[in-house]
C-alpha cells in the first residue's frame, strides 16, 4: 500500500502550480460599428484615469491593484500597492 504524500510534498505541488497573472489597464465599451472604424494609430480611451491603480488577476481573480512602471529594458511593470482582502485569506 503507498504511504501518504508528507505534508512537504503536498506543498510542493500546490506550489508548482502555473498560475497565469494579467494586468488589466482599463476597459472601454464601443459599439460595433465604433469597433469597425479603427485602425492602426486609433487610440482608444480607457474608463480608468491615469492616477487609478490597475487590477491585477491570478487565474481570472481579482488578487492586487497596483501602479504601471517601466523596468529596466523598456518592459512594462507593475508595483504592487495593495492586496484585496479575499486574497489575503488564502495567505
Amino acid at each position: 500500500m503507498a504511504s501518504e504524500p508528507s505534508t512537504k510534498d503536498r506543498k510542493q505541488a500546490v506550489y508548482n502550480v502555473p498560475v497565469e497573472i494579467a494586468v488589466v489597464l482599463g476597459k472601454a465599451n464601443l459599439r460595433v460599428n465604433q469597433l469597425l472604424k479603427l485602425g492602426r494609430g486609433a487610440v482608444v480611451e480607457l474608463e480608468r484615469k491615469t492616477s487609478e491603480p490597475v487590477e491585477i488577476f491570478a487565474n481570472d481573480i481579482l488578487v492586487a491593484r497596483g501602479e504601471v512602471v517601466i523596468t529596466e529594458g523598456d518592459k512594462i511593470g507593475v508595483t504592487l500597492t495593495e492586496l484585496v482582502k479575499s486574497y489575503n485569506q488564502f495567505r
